[in-house]
């Protein structure tokens, strides 16, 4: 499912949520790592800021946790 660039929900909540499915429905397993930044900036044509935004909503709802220096995966 891909952002929708045209809707007046930020793009960051939309990948949010996009993420958060794939984790919910274990598309993403527990502490699988999450696709790269440059990866769901091509696969969803948005910043690396829109990226990381999302990232850090899901990392303040628990659901992952980032390793220094070794990625953000699922919790």
């Amino acid at each position: 499912m891909p952002v929708d660039h045209r809707s007046p929900t930020p793009l960051y909540v939309q990948l949010a949520a996009i993420l958060r499915e794939q984790i919910t429905s274990g598309e993403l397993a527990s502490d699988a790592p999450l696709p790269s930044e440059s990866y769901l900036q091509q696969e969803h044509g948005v910043s690396r800021v829109t990226v990381r935004k999302a990232v850090e909503v899901l990392r303040n709802e628990g659901l992952v946790y980032t390793l220094p220096q070794r990625g953000t995966y699922v919790r």
